[in-house]
């Protein structure tokens, strides 16, 4: 194995790697030997020269994205088998194959053991998002994992990671097709339809985490009037009218995601009379809302990104779940959601607490929510489990 550089942690700063923590802060560094380029692979010791982990080298708060607890080269073996074991996953979940299902996410970083990668799959489409340079640096590498791994069911693959990879000079390609040219496509979850533009649409394409939850909002939605807010394509809208809801109202602010939206009420529910769709800003259209509605949807976009503005996230939260305990019908369902990673189950707790007891509503919590098994999350790495929902009965 060639030399390569050395990353010598302080005294006391190897504990969370001793637990296998994935990550490598920059404040734990005592001294590197040799080079520390952005995306190297770098072997990491503790201050009495025993060795800890190998990983990706990068500039920033998390220093060193941890690949493997032992020595490795990262040869092609390597990622057949990470890729691999991720695929056999989907698998066992059942998954692959599925009639009713063929959109699922196939690598979850972390918790797949691949830090910085993320790859969605929408029926034979791969869709590929790296989050920091190691991986970019080895995206030929992983194509053909990928290929490899999957054989015929991948006929397309999708770079996407022009808003995810750190603004670095010399880093061109950022997205682009590696395999195929296929731009949008008509995928089944739980056996309803949807178009997705994985090119254009925001993430991957398409929410995949909230599969699981959607579901339940379709088992619950009979004979209520539903409300969807921060609907995006209308997920939980579909699923919300093919569970026998009497009104499906969906809100976004973007005049596209309603268009969306209406045009997947279409492909599930012909001239449907039970669906209407808003183009209107969330706050406002709680505001100012007559209607009296028994199931409530809120799933804003993420508040929080980073731990310095976890306060201000904190705070919008608790205004929009008071605004929908105060308007919601009595015995009501409220299914309420955080997709901020900074912001900690118990943090989301606290904040629709304090809403609830604003309102001055009784509350029942019914249902703890996170993401679906396959966005797995490593023990070792709870920060994996970004996704929080609760779904409360509110008297």
């Amino acid at each position: 194995m060639s030399e390569r550089t050395r990353i010598v942690l302080k005294s006391g700063k190897d504990q969370s790697l001793r637990r296998y923590h994935p990550w490598v802060f920059s404040g734990a560094i005592k001294k590197i030997y040799g080079p520390a380029r952005e995306g190297i692979l770098v072997d990491i010791y503790d201050n009495k020269d025993e060795f800890l982990a190998s990983g990706h080298y990068q500039d920033g708060s998390i220093a060193v994205r941890v690949l493997s607890f032992h020595k490795l080269d990262l040869n092609q073996e390597f990622w057949d088998e990470r890729v691999g074991n991720a695929w056999k996953l989907r698998q066992n979940l059942g998954l692959l194959p599925s009639a009713q299902t063929n959109v699922f996410r196939w690598i979850n970083a972390e918790g797949d053991g691949l830090p910085g990668l993320i790859v969605d799959y929408y029926g034979g489409v791969a869709v590929v998002q790296m989050h920091s340079i190691g991986m970019y640096q080895n995206l030929g590498a992983i194509v053909q994992s990928l290929k490899k791994v999957a054989g015929e069911q991948v006929h397309t693959i999708y770079n996407k990671s022009d808003s995810s990879l750190p603004d670095k000079p010399g880093i061109s390609n950022r997205s682009g097709f590696l395999l195929g040219n296929l731009e949008k496509g008509e995928v089944l979850e739980n056996g309803y339809r949807f178009n997705v533009n994985w090119v254009q649409g925001q993430k991957t394409g398409f929410f995949i985490d909230q599969r699981e939850n959607r579901k339940l909002v379709g088992e619950w939605s009979r004979d209520r009037k539903v409300l969807n807010m921060f609907g995006y394509t209308g997920g939980f809208s579909v699923y919300g009218l093919g569970g026998g809801a009497k009104v499906v109202h969906s809100v976004d602010s973007s005049g596209k995601a309603i268009d969306l939206t209406r045009e997947h009420m279409e492909m599930n529910f012909p001239n449907d009379p039970r669906h209407e769709a808003f183009a209107e800003d969330a706050f406002r259209y709680l505001n100012e809302m007559q209607e009296s509605y028994d199931l409530i949807i809120l799933d804003p976009p993420a508040f929080a990104k980073h731990q310095n503005v976890l306060n201000n996230a904190l705070q919008g939260y608790k205004r929009l779940n008071q605004k929908a305990f105060e308007k919601i019908a009595s015995g009501g369902l409220l299914f309420t959601f955080s997709c901020s990673q900074a912001v900690s189950r118990e943090n989301f707790r606290k904040s629709v607490f304090v809403a609830a007891a604003n309102a001055r509503r009784k509350v029942r919590i019914l249902y703890q929510l996170s993401q679906p098994p396959d966005h797995p999350v490593s023990i070792f790495h709870l920060e994996g489990e970004y996704l929080k929902g609760l779904v409360m009965e509110v008297e």
